[in-house]
């Protein structure tokens, strides 16, 4: 998951942003080439976030994400890879890596996925 200043993006000259979209679709086509793409996608900005949280029985609805936070979600990689050394030289490729963060989360395999 690609976590991102969105300030960062915002003073970003449109020239800059331009190459930086070309990298990630450079990125992209490596992944998908040499067979690790699963899914990914860049998300719309966290001011179109809408949080959702269910107490006592009743739905709460609240506009823009639910943590406060200098970074935010941008996006994700869903990836095959064969063990966390494998999926972090991945990870360290994507272009946010040089000013967001990058986090590399296992999924959960659930014994029925598992036997699949």
């Amino acid at each position: 998951m690609s976590y991102d200043d969105p300030k960062v993006w915002q003073a970003m000259p449109e020239s800059e942003i331009g190459k930086l979209m070309a990298e990630y679709r450079q990125f992209t086509d490596e992944l998908h080439a040499s067979g690790h793409f699963i899914a990914g996608s860049q998300l719309q900005p966290e001011t179109s976030a809408t949080s959702v949280r269910k107490r006592e029985g009743k739905v709460l609805l609240t506009d823009g994400p639910f943590m406060e936070t200098r970074e935010t979600l941008g996006g994700y990689y869903l990836v095959n890879a064969k063990d966390l050394d494998e999926a972090v030289s991945l990870a360290e490729r994507i272009p946010s890596a040089r000013y967001g963060t990058i986090e590399v989360r296992p999924l959960v395999e659930h014994a029925a996925e598992a036997q699949a």
